[in-house]
């Protein structure tokens, strides 16, 4: 069988070692062939990496996809299901999850699968719910939110365009 092992950081500072060596390791074991796919700092909306992957795993040039954990393929509960829906139910490609011990194409897999999904989603859920709490405790308390004040910030600027809009201003000639 042949794996598409997908490793995933979210910044530079961040190493993707660990991951590769675990999941060179069990393909290994399991007698697979692979191919690793790499991304490194990526935002929310490119994943150039995993896009080429997915092209790929819908020309069915690999029998299954090989990842740590499931917030290493994807950061959201719809983007699971989707991608879970489409290509490894749909089109019965092989989807592994070392630590979640997820198997896609086990009917108990799938099950197990959707649970942490939505746990996932959950727990993203009250992180983000928490951060805007301390953000509005922040602002009550007066304290001044966004970057700190720098050099360019002293600087006189120009009173139109953009900049007077922004100030309530009227437009200078």
């Amino acid at each position: 069988m042949k794996f598409a092992i997908y490793i995933r950081v979210s910044t530079q500072e961040q190493h993707t070692e660990n991951q590769r060596i675990e999941l060179e390791e069990y393909a290994k074991r399991m007698g697979y062939q692979y191919e690793i796919f790499e991304e490194k700092e990526s935002t929310r909306n490119t994943r150039p990496i995993k896009q080429a992957l997915l092209q790929r795993l819908r020309l069915k040039e690999f029998d299954g996809v090989l990842v740590t954990a499931l917030d290493r393929w994807a950061r959201s509960i719809a983007e699971l299901i989707s991608e879970a829906d489409e290509l490894f139910i749909g089109k019965k490609i092989s989807f592994l999850s070392l630590k979640d011990n997820i198997d896609l194409s086990t009917s108990s897999g799938q099950l197990i699968f959707h649970i942490f999904s939505a746990f996932a989603q959950f727990e993203r859920s009250l992180i983000r719910e928490r951060t805007l709490s301390g953000l509005a405790r922040a602002k009550k308390e007066g304290v001044r939110l966004g970057r700190p004040e720098g050099s360019k910030d002293k600087k006189v600027r120009r009173k139109s365009g953009y900049y007077a809009r922004y100030q309530g201003e009227e437009k200078t000639k």
